[in-house]
């Protein structure tokens, strides 16, 4: 969940806002219906309402829905923006709009319920001919060399740290996990290869499976490989992350190798790419290798599954013949449910639960901010 900080960063990302801006300008006409998935402090709905929108329906999880509707009422437009929290998957509108503006993505679009969420709103929301912004998302990628990103998953878990302490065991995880990094253009060893494009009007499936290929064009060491997106608002409206651009707010994703490998001039690369929507989360995958003259020299298999510090008790928790027993916290959430339809207020709930559960409420008070949480994840 972004802060108000993370959300200001958003904001301060000129090209990011510039490209945002001349795309609204360019679709937003006097009369328009707007949908602005993940509103966050609502400068786009905001924007929608500046240049014309009849009204625009901004849809935000995070509590930063707050700052929006003010920020809607200081600029004289919060009677035309009606403002909903919660995930736009779960809400219904009394309209179809002619346009749909979002900025959903992570580091790289295959981000959460990103996807999903832009095809529900398609399907549902968006009236025939209607507007996406973004248009189309590209997902580039290329080897690169970067000694000092790479010592970041290496040097706190080597044998000869201070204190006598082995650590090792934990680089089997790391180096199954990406992470945010910057990247320069003289870095990179090959040419990009595109990954994948997103064609957001037209696009299915919220999973990624790429089989990339890369020729070296210098010899070098390979730390992993730099994936990166670039993208389309509208016709003629773009905006690039590559190395050698302009830095913007998203960054670039590190996939790193298990080892640095060396490689010659002329040498192939190659990596299969995957990524599956799982429980809300990517499973990514990408494995590796380094092919000298037709015979490969380096076989890497990696996942961000392998990176998950998951104990064998939770792994039985998730086979399908496991027997569930309800803990504590389940009875006492199960019971705050159950009074929830009564008509009971939340200090009549409280009393009861500190009735019920004494040695976890030695006084109703301190049921207090179980019952709101309760209330908060399920009730309206």
């Amino acid at each position: 969940m972004y802060s108000l900080f993370g959300y200001g960063n958003m904001i301060a990302d000129r090209h990011r806002m510039n490209a945002y801006v001349k795309a609204l300008e360019g679709c937003i006409k006097p009369g328009s219906i707007v949908l602005d998935i993940g509103t966050g402090t609502g400068i786009c709905a905001i924007l929608a309402c500046k240049l014309g929108a009849k009204r625009v329906y901004a849809i935000e999880s995070n509590a930063a829905i707050a700052v929006a509707k003010l920020a809607a009422q200081d600029n004289d437009c919060g009677d035309r923006i009606e403002f909903i929290q919660g995930m736009s998957v779960d809400v219904n509108l009394p309209e179809k709009v002619d346009v749909i503006v979002s900025d959903l993505r992570g580091i790289l679009p295959f981000f959460q319920q990103h996807i999903p969420s832009i095809i529900d709103a398609r399907s549902r929301f968006l009236k025939t001919g209607g507007i996406m912004i973004p248009l189309r998302d590209r997902l580039w990628g290329t080897p690169v060399q970067t000694p000092e990103l790479y010592r970041s998953y290496s040097s706190l878990w080597q044998k000869d740290i201070p204190y006598n302490i082995n650590l090792e065991s934990a680089r089997s995880f790391l180096f199954h996990a990406w992470k945010k990094c910057t990247i320069s253009l003289d870095q990179c060893l090959t040419k990009p290869t595109l990954c994948a494009v997103l064609d957001y009007p037209q696009i299915s499936t919220p999973n990624l499976q790429a089989k990339l290929e890369w020729s070296a064009e210098k010899a070098g060491l390979v730390h992993g490989i730099c994936l990166w997106f670039d993208s389309v608002l509208m016709t003629g409206v773009e905006f690039s992350n590559a190395p050698g651009q302009p830095d913007l707010i998203y960054g670039k994703a590190f996939l790193p190798w298990l080892k640095p490998t060396k490689i010659a001039s002329g040498d192939r690369i190659t990596c299969d790419l995957k990524a599956n929507l799982v429980g809300g989360q990517y499973i990514w995958q990408w494995n590796s290798k380094v092919i000298t003259g037709g015979k490969t020299r380096t076989d890497f298999k990696q996942s961000t599954f392998n990176a998950k510090l998951i104990n064998r008790e939770a792994l039985e928790r998730r086979s399908l013949d496991y027997i569930p027993q309800i803990n504590e916290n389940g009875r006492i959430t199960s019971f705050i449910l159950s009074l929830m339809d009564k008509n009971n207020n939340l200090e009549a709930i409280a009393r009861e639960c500190a009735a019920l559960f004494p040695q976890r409420f030695p006084t109703w008070k301190n049921a207090v901010n179980q019952v709101r949480e309760v209330i908060d994840n399920y009730g309206q």
